[in-house]
């Protein structure tokens, strides 16, 4: 098991977050009013965000973004986060290459999300909104957003979606031990709830669904905002803390990474760990790899359209450019609840567009297979989104020990699975399958979009 980690002082937790979208060569297409379809103005996101998160979201000129001194302060509870040579994997897997990862799952609640959860919370606080609403998948958003709310006094509702609700209690445990209410989504609590179990009673849910839920509860509640886990911009600018730390630390390793890879459901930790070694791709024509890996089943990158669309099943949301498999797609009941969202954000979407990352989709059995190999030869046990990731870096280590090349991998463990055994539990007793979307599928979802590109 790997002993090679690489520790930064308090002094190097970053004291900014940096803003890919001045050095993109293409800048996102913007964000349109769903009503008129008018490029949307800063001002039109007021009702749904706190006004700073909104600004953050429509900045395309600062580079860097000041962290503010009371956010930065609790990330001191855990950041910086290690980054760790994963020499016991390599030796596993006999190959040539480097592999390093950036440990996340350290965090009070196992994972990247309290990155932006924090901040999101304090910019609600400072505005004077007393509730906060929200949706997550597999739990991991809900569980940081609740540990934040706590911290700056904000009241919670979270909206989680009815498979994960029930495949994995401890998370809404977690959530009701720092005082959040968690709903089952779909739920009858909301309009847009009651029209989604009106027509398909037994339906378990979708991000979107949850999203369109907390967004409706937010615009019918006082003094109350509504945060996102990930996609929209801000909520990746939040997340670079992840990869500026990484630069300084494989700088102590004396190394540059030949890729970068990260699991991918909306983009929140791709973005964390890629967007600062992106940035000298972009900067300085480095010659580095990012990779996004997402799953079979809900394969928006590699299977999807880029076009216009809701980032909520009822289009209660703008509408974002972005590769999409449609706002209604029904992802299969796997297992990595927090990677089954329909949509890629703007920023990714246009990265792809122009080339400047890759994606490859992974199925659900090949990600627990490496997330054995990587807990038995690491000793931490992977949240099934991050074992995404661990499958795509194995990929990339055996491909180098094929071509007898070394390379220097970098992927981010985004979160432990400690929360999420009953799924190890199932796929050791071989009662988890994998899930593929069919073309047909595909192009029935694509025929509902509104052609606006």
């Amino acid at each position: 098991m790997s002993t090679k980690k690489f520790l930064l002082e308090e002094k190097d937790i970053p004291s900014a977050w940096y803003n890919i979208i001045p050095d993109m060569p293409n800048k996102p297409l913007p964000l349109l009013n769903p009503k008129t379809k008018d490029p949307l103005k800063t001002e039109e996101l007021f009702p749904i965000f706190a006004e700073e998160l909104a600004r953050q979201e429509m900045n395309v000129t600062d580079s860097w973004i000041a962290i503010p001194d009371e956010v930065r302060e609790l990330y001191r509870i855990w950041r910086p986060t290690p980054l760790v040579r994963a020499t016991g994997l390599e030796k596993a897997l006999d190959t040539p290459a480097h592999i390093y990862f950036k440990n996340e799952s350290v965090s009070p609640i196992g994972s990247h999300k309290l990155n932006s959860a924090l901040a999101q919370a304090y910019y609600c606080k400072k505005e004077g909104v007393t509730n906060i609403t929200t949706e997550t998948g597999a739990g991991q958003w809900g569980a940081a957003l609740s540990f934040a709310a706590k911290a700056f006094g904000l009241e919670l509702a979270v909206y989680m979606v009815k498979v994960s609700y029930h495949q994995k209690p401890y998370r809404r445990s977690i959530m009701q031990t720092f005082g959040a209410e968690v709903i089952a989504s779909p739920s009858m609590s909301t309009r847009a709830g009651k029209d989604i179990i009106t027509r398909n009673p037994n339906y378990q849910g979708s991000l979107g669904t949850a999203i369109s839920e907390a967004v409706e509860l937010a615009m019918q509640t006082p003094n109350c905002k509504y945060t996102l886990g990930s996609a929209l911009n801000h909520v990746m600018l939040h997340q670079t803390v992840i990869g500026l730390e990484a630069e300084k630390q494989m700088e102590m390793a004396g190394e540059y990474p030949d890729v970068v890879i990260a699991c991918f459901g909306g983009g929140s930790n791709f973005s964390g760990i890629s967007f600062p070694f992106l940035r000298h791709k972009l900067r300085e024509n480095s010659a580095v790899r990012v990779v996004a890996a997402e799953p079979t089943s809900c394969p928006k990158l590699t299977r999807g359209e880029f076009q216009y669309d809701y980032g909520d099943e009822a289009g209660y949301t703008p509408l974002i450019p972005m590769f999409t498999l449609g706002h209604n797609f029904a992802p299969a009941n796997i297992h990595a609840g927090g990677l089954r969202y329909h949509g890629s954000g703007a920023i990714v979407s246009q990265l792809m567009k122009d080339g400047l990352m890759e994606a490859v989709d992974i199925q659900q059995l090949d990600t627990f297979k490496a997330a054995t190999i990587f807990a038995r030869a690491e000793g931490i046990i992977p949240a099934p989104e991050s074992s995404h990731a661990i499958a795509a870096a194995i990929q990339e280590a055996e491909a180098a020990k094929r071509e007898g090349k070394k390379k220097v991998i970098l992927f981010n463990l985004s979160g432990h699975g400690l929360i999420d055994m009953a799924s190890y539990d199932r796929y050791f007793a071989g009662d988890l399958a994998n899930y593929s979307v069919s073309d047909e599928e595909l192009k029935q979802n694509f025929k509902e979009l509104e052609k606006i590109i």
